[in-house]
């Protein structure tokens, strides 16, 4: 007997909640997917630091290779920075270098020697003599393509830790940390200072209370004001703190010696300039190191940029602060300093003025001593003045009046060795 099919009493179709939640979740899976796709393959990367000696066979070494403030240095660090740069943009490894940085030029024969540093980065899981041999054989392209440079095509090339590289930069001088890590620089903003943005700046303390900055030029001497020992020279009156801040210094240092320049003159503030030497030596790290000093041609133009750093107070008459302070300031010409409206002659040819035309930004008391600094073309920083002297704090057509450093070059190299 035929018998017809069972209608069903209701529809099987899914759940449309059902159906919503598997589409949802799909979607979900797929984007975590491609997500630690792109983590991996993108982001999760680790910077890698490599060290490299050039030789320079057509340029012969000479005395102006000695110093990082000499133009000589700067044009030919900056063609070798230039030339290994534009050698990696245009290779298969274009999107793993950062940067390059001669952190020394020195002699060998009568040619030059570069030691370079250089910044990668790779995926973590990456195989290290691989990406050793692909660097080393870009830079053999460069060798054969290195224009007016001859360079040899001896090059080696070594894997360094992130320690080395903080040790090879703080040899030298007038490293900030963004420097250190090749990485971009950090721009200033507003008045309190990280730690380690300013690593020469020093605290000189009378009886463990802050009187005046320094800056650190060697692991054994500060530059200093005259002024801030003209009653109180005894050096075992005077520490030296370094760190960003006062209260919590990272290391701190006695005084051996004081020398005061023998013409310091208090009431022209003449040779405002003094040389502290420690007991001990300064154990250099990331953030606390040596600023450069320029050489004693060194070009300081008017309207060019500069930073004042201190723990004096932020008004006139007010106190001292704790944390480290930042301010930009402008170099502003002797002449224009000297006008009528401003200091009327007062600034003599070993000082240096540096403000704003409309003031509000100065050093004021207890700054006194600590440095004026300008970077130059290579991020490298140099000591350009030493706070000195000025009419109150921040007021108009009164800027902050310096000892011009490179007035004193000779006095400090006499003094100090530097």
């Amino acid at each position: 007997m035929y018998r017809p099919a069972r209608v069903p009493s209701g529809s099987r179709f899914l759940n449309p909640y059902v159906v919503c939640f598997v589409v949802v979740a799909g979607v979900v899976i797929l984007a975590v997917t491609i997500a630690l796709l792109i983590h991996f393959l993108a982001f999760d990367q680790k910077s890698y630091f490599y060290h490299s000696s050039f030789q320079i066979l057509n340029v012969q070494y000479s005395n102006q290779l000695n110093s990082p403030g000499t133009q000589e240095y700067r044009t030919l660090s900056g063609r070798i920075e230039s030339l290994i740069t534009k050698t990696f943009r245009e290779s298969n490894l274009r999107n793993q270098f950062i940067r390059a940085h001669v952190v020394k030029l020195r002699q060998e024969g009568n040619g030059v020697i570069a030691d370079v540093v250089m910044k990668f980065k790779f995926t973590r899981n990456n195989n290290g003599a691989l990406m050793k041999s692909r660097i080393k054989s870009v830079l053999h392209q460069m060798l054969n393509n290195s224009g007016n440079l001859e360079i040899s095509p001896s090059t080696e090339i070594t894997s360094i830790t992130d320690q080395d590289t903080v040790n090879i930069f703080t040899e030298g001088c007038g490293a900030r940390p963004d420097l250190i890590t090749l990485s971009e620089e950090r721009i200033l903003g507003g008045n309190k200072a990280e730690e380690g943005d300013w690593p020469w700046q020093v605290s000189l303390q009378k009886n463990n209370v802050h009187h005046c900055g320094g800056v650190l030029i060697s692991s054994m001497w500060i530059l200093s004001a005259a002024h801030c020992f003209r009653s109180q020279s005894n050096p075992r009156q005077w520490t030296a703190i370094f760190g960003a801040s006062i209260a919590f210094p990272k290391q701190k240092r006695r005084v051996r010696t004081i020398l005061i320049h023998n013409n310091y003159n208090p009431a022209t503030h003449e040779n405002d300039i003094a040389a502290i030497q420690l007991e001990g030596g300064i154990n250099f790290t990331k953030n606390i190191h040596r600023v450069c000093l320029p050489e004693a041609t060194q070009n300081i133009p008017p309207g060019s940029s500069a930073y004042v750093t201190g723990w004096g107070s932020q008004e006139y008459g007010g106190n001292t602060v704790s944390d480290l302070q930042q301010a930009r300031v402008r170099i502003i010409s002797n002449d224009v300093c000297n006008a009528p409206t401003s200091y009327n002659g007062a600034v003599r040819p070993g000082m240096l003025c540096a403000g704003l035309p409309q003031g509000g930004v100065d050093a004021c008391r207890g700054d006194s001593g600590g440095p004026l600094v300008q970077e130059d073309s290579r991020r490298l920083w140099f000591l350009v003045g030493i706070v000195s002297w000025g009419d109150r704090c921040g007021l108009p057509d009164k800027p902050g009046v310096y000892t011009r450093v490179t007035a004193y070059r000779d006095w400090i190299m006499k003094k100090t060795g530097v």
